[in-house]
């Protein structure tokens, strides 16, 4: 049985529906009514982001800055946990912290991205009072940072990060499973958009070469039918969209 099993997080038959800041249609992302939409179309895996509040929580939001969320020209970390809270995202939702979206979904599987440094001890904290690491994902942009996060919340998968998929990438075009698993180190799943600029990254060699080594492949962020329906057809194990229901409708009549 592969830790990801065992684990629990890969434990349901896939393809996996990965709901990308919730379900946001028409519920502000990445907060608990987005979510809760999420789970209400059927959602599995919600996938989430977290940066540190000034006052050492792990707060749930995708960008280091309010601008874009709600036309505030001030820092995530600039503002206590209670300030993110009252923020006005719309719908009457807030920023929430991890813990608090933890406590409120726990029978859903997170996929999280820890955005910086500063975020991965709030993290791990929010992971224990919660007792939830069974049923976490954890991933970062920086290979290092996910590798600390592996080491300090050992239940947890984890997805690999940038330098890690880079590698992963060569080893795919060399056909080496050796190659691959090293680029691995440990990770059970690569997650990634189907280009990186001019390069292919998901192609029917990658995807192969990640099941014979035992790791799942997810693709972000896929929101077009046609292009779940393709990607489904290279064998991909997960998609992170923003149209969880679409996606979930989609693998239902593939069924």
């Amino acid at each position: 049985m592969s830790p990801g099993v065992a684990s629990g997080y890969f434990a349901p038959a896939g393809p996996r529906v990965l709901a990308h800041r919730g379900l946001a249609i028409d519920a502000p992302e990445n907060t608990l009514l987005a979510f809760a939409k999420a789970i209400a179309v059927g959602a599995d895996y919600l996938e989430t982001d977290v940066h540190a509040s000034h006052d050492g929580a792990a707060v749930v939001a995708h960008d280091s800055t309010l601008d874009r969320v709600a036309g505030r020209s001030v820092a995530v970390g600039q503002l206590t946990m209670s300030e993110l809270g009252r923020i006005d995202l719309g719908s009457g939702q807030g920023f929430p912290s991890l813990e608090a979206t933890l406590d409120a979904f726990p029978d859903a599987r997170f996929n999280i991205d820890v955005k910086e440094e500063a975020a991965v001890e709030p993290t791990v904290a929010a992971i224990a009072r919660t007792r939830s690491a069974s049923r976490l994902l954890l991933t970062s942009f920086s290979e290092r940072r996910r590798r600390r996060l592996a080491r300090l919340v050992p239940e947890a998968v984890t997805s690999v990060g940038g330098a890690g998929v880079l590698r992963f990438r060569i080893a795919a075009f060399l056909r080496s499973p050796a190659s691959a698993r090293r680029a691995l180190r440990g990770g059970l799943a690569l997650q990634i958009p189907e280009r990186s600029g001019p390069l292919r990254l998901v192609t029917r060699q990658f995807v192969d070469l990640a099941h014979r080594v035992g790791a799942e492949v997810h693709v972000w962020t896929v929101n077009d039918p046609a292009d779940m329906t393709r990607l489904l057809d290279l064998g991909v194990d997960g998609l992170v969209t923003d149209r969880a229901d679409v996606a979930i409708e989609l693998i239902a009549a593939r069924s």
